[in-house]
């Protein structure tokens, strides 16, 4: 895929329940952080919804181990994608209220997504592989 494709965003899915929680924690950090906030909000506006049972296995969800790629530097990633309580960098735990939390939520794997690191810059970032929690 190149850059021009992945600059349009790739369809997401996102669990119901989820989507409903994510939106009341962007809601909450509109002003300290308005441009996380903004870009999740988008994400959940833009995604299908689905009961739990209803979303792919390959759908990057809250709690999934998510490994992706940054495509510019090939650097390999694996994360765990967590509410911002549980989060720890340190652990492989990620926030989903960072800007690359935020980016993952909702792919699937195999599709890439151009999107701001915490410096703002433009990365293309593809999925490569998926866990989900049991």
């Amino acid at each position: 895929m190149n850059v021009q494709q992945a600059a349009e965003r790739p369809p997401i899915t996102l669990v119901e329940s989820e989507a409903d929680a994510l939106a009341d924690l962007a809601f909450g950090i509109r002003t300290r952080h308005p441009n996380v906030s903004r870009m999740l909000l988008e994400e959940i506006d833009r995604a299908e919804t689905l009961p739990a049972e209803e979303v792919p296995g390959d759908v990057v969800t809250m709690g999934s181990t998510v490994e992706f790629v940054v495509e510019k530097t090939g650097e390999r990633r694996t994360v765990k994608l967590v509410y911002p309580k549980d989060a720890d960098i340190a652990e492989g735990r990620l926030s989903i209220l960072t800007p690359v939390g935020a980016g993952l939520i909702g792919l699937r794997v195999g599709q890439s997504i151009s999107w701001p690191d915490r410096s703002g810059e433009e990365r293309l970032l593809t999925i490569g592989n998926v866990a989900r929690p049991d």
